[in-house]
């Protein structure tokens, strides 16, 4: 409210003061009260229709706010802000495609207002006549007059006007999670009647719906967005506008409304939305991103993990990342729980497990100095890095993408490449002038990495790689990066004498900036490669990296029979940097999308290590040369 322009403060009005209250509930009556003995304006301030992952009830924040000096959206006895830009909106053509772009994305993920939803979890059979249940006592039922007879009467009209046809009562979130209760019981119910009160999306329920019935909740307004034509007992806001059946039409509204108004006036004009990464206000957009993110995170964490094979200094960075619902166990049976392995650490013997390995937009700072990732991926097929077996990520690039989701890696891409982001976005040395003609970046890695067992060719070592780019690229400024790794002298991997091959040397350069210096990159296996793609470059490979064998690099070795699509490179994006990591914010320590982690390096932000950190990262500097002792 701070950042919409509000000082909040308690006590009596003074002069030019108005007075806020909270919707329509009981205490707000005593901050009307002032306002009608003081002549101060009432603001009203509710939740916006997109809210958390949890309940309010639950201690989970909002994600936006509808604030308004007119009255209440629910409240059908005096205008709102939200009825007043109703009566007059008009959409331009972008309008009208971005909502419908928001609307299908919307039903897509299946976002709601509340979102602890199980997407693995069977819909009722299709064909039933929906019934929503709303909560007792709850201000938006009141204010329309509805009590338990009316939702009773609601029951009974969806019988008699659906003979023959099943009925299912979907109950409120609260109700279901325990928290406050409906107007429906188990004895309301006739014989093969039943209550829908699992974690369903409610689009996912209203896909296979007949017919829905509603008083005046939320949901009723996504049956709208969701193509059905929802019978209203009660009047609620988006009553009243050509788009339900109204069986208590509200006042004063007359006009037939598209959906694509509807949805625009009560989730893009009217809602303040906020981000909490940047405590700034924001679009919509951001709100779903974030949302999603949230959802994720609930949806892999809720039941807890059992985390294997995890060095001390990543477990503190675990719990935080993976123990919000319930707490990571290093040890011990898993007991429910699924288990996590670091992927280089995994046995056969371990039995199921998923695998755990640095994301692509990792952090400001080496992994090797114990700097936590702010992003990790999550397989439960394989791991990236190892094409000897199939991987979720690979399931993951052969997917169809949408066109809004190959537009927000488009977005994401652009942001990489204005921010300079690459993986560990390392300050250093300013990048050298070069020789003119065509320069060829390659970069070196840690000679022992998993990436380079699994998925090297016949070139398998940094010198190596250097004599081969020379021997194809003779008349070529070949561009030697060393990995930061080995710079620190963390990992194996240093050649002795790069000049025999190499034009130049870079000594600590940023990645992003040695790759915006040269026309194409030559790798075993790096993921510098994956960059260059991301910003244009022609990458040949000598191994099989995950980026590799899609249509979109030169192949020096073959590539997995299976990778057989051809996506391009903005959906390939999609699935890299968007489907693939989770992404944990540095600072708000909440998940969070990738466009807020680079928003984050942008800003140049690295977190604080500790003494601990830091003498253990010196020591292993120290024994490099015995690294399969602390990795």
């Amino acid at each position: 409210m701070a950042l919409a322009g509000y000082d909040l403060r308690a006590g009596w009005p003074r002069e030019n003061d108005g007075i806020a209250v909270w919707g329509a509930t009981r205490v707000s009556q005593r901050g009307r009260k002032v306002a009608a003995m003081t002549g101060r304006p009432l603001i009203t301030v509710e939740d916006a229709f997109l809210r958390s992952v949890l309940t309010g009830r639950s201690g989970a924040p909002t994600m936006g706010l509808l604030i308004d000096s007119q009255g209440l959206h629910f409240d059908p006895q005096r205008p709102s802000a939200l009825e007043s830009c109703l009566q007059t909106i008009t959409l331009t053509a972008p309008e009208q495609a971005r909502a419908a772009t928001l609307i299908d994305r919307i039903r897509r993920r299946g976002l709601s207002k509340y979102n602890a939803h199980d997407p693995d979890l069977a819909p009722p059979q299709a064909g039933y006549v929906l019934v929503i249940d709303q909560t007792a006592g709850d201000a938006a039922v009141r204010v329309s007059g509805g009590d338990r007879a009316a939702f009773l009467a609601m029951l009974q009209a969806a019988r008699a006007e659906n003979p023959g046809a099943r009925i299912l009562v979907r109950s409120h979130p609260e109700t279901t999670a325990g928290q406050r209760g409906g107007h429906f019981t188990a004895a309301d119910l006739r014989d093969g009647e039943a209550f829908a009160d699992g974690p369903y999306a409610p689009y996912h329920l209203l896909k296979d719906a007949q017919r829905v019935y509603t008083f005046s909740s939320q949901m009723g307004f996504e049956a709208i967005l969701a193509g059905h034509h929802p019978v209203i007992f009660g009047q609620p806001f988006y009553a009243g506008w050509g788009l339900s059946d109204d069986r208590n039409p509200p006042p004063r509204r007359s006009r037939t409304l598209s959906v694509a108004q509807l949805f625009t006036a009560a989730m893009i004009r009217v809602p303040i939305w906020y981000d909490p990464h940047t405590d700034s206000l924001c679009q919509i957009e951001t709100v779903l991103d974030n949302l999603e993110a949230d959802q994720r995170a609930w949806r892999e964490d809720r039941a807890g993990w059992r985390a294997l094979g995890m060095r001390l200094w990543k477990r503190a960075p675990l719990q935080r990342a993976f123990g919000r619902y319930k707490p990571v166990r290093f040890a011990g049976a898993a007991e429910g729980r699924r288990t996590m392995v670091w992927a280089n650490k995994y046995m056969p013997d371990m039995g199921p497990a998923v695998r755990v390995e640095d994301g692509f937009i990792r952090s400001r700072g080496l992994g090797a100095e114990l700097v936590p990732a702010a992003s990790l991926v999550l397989d439960d097929l394989g791991i990236y890095y190892d094409p000897t077996q199939p991987s979720r990520l690979e399931a993951m690039i052969a997917a169809p993408v949408s066109s809004d989701d190959c537009a927000r890696a488009a977005a994401l891409r652009h942001q990489l490449l204005q921010a300079g982001v690459s993986k560990y976005n390392l300050t250093g040395a300013a990048m050298p002038p070069l020789p003119t003609g065509r320069r060829i970046l390659v970069p070196g890695q840690v000679e022992d990495d998993a990436s380079i067992r699994l998925g090297a060719g016949t070139v398998r070592t940094n010198a190596a790689l250097l004599a081969a780019v020379r021997a194809a690229n003779p008349d070529a400024i070949l561009v030697w990066k060393p990995h930061p790794d080995v710079e620190a002298g963390l990992r194996p991997g240093k050649v002795e004498n790069p000049a025999q091959w190499a034009d130049v040397t870079l000594d600590r350069v940023d990645a992003a900036a040695a790759i915006d210096a040269v026309d194409e990159v030559w790798t075993m296996t790096s993921t510098l490669g994956f960059e260059a793609l991301l910003r244009g470059k022609p990458v040949t490979c000598f191994g099989t990296p995950f980026y590799a064998g899609w249509g979109l690099t030169r192949d020096m070795s073959p590539a997995p029979a299976r990778r057989t699509a051809r996506p391009d490179l903005d959906s390939f994006t999609h699935a890299v940097l968007i489907r693939y990591p989770r992404y944990f914010h540095p600072e708000t320590a909440m998940p969070c999308p990738p466009e807020a982690v680079v928003d984050w390096l942008k800003r140049g932000n690295a977190p604080p290590r500790g003494p601990f950190n830091r003498i253990i990262a010196k020591a292993q500097g120290a024994l490099a040369g015995w690294a399969w002792i602390w990795r």
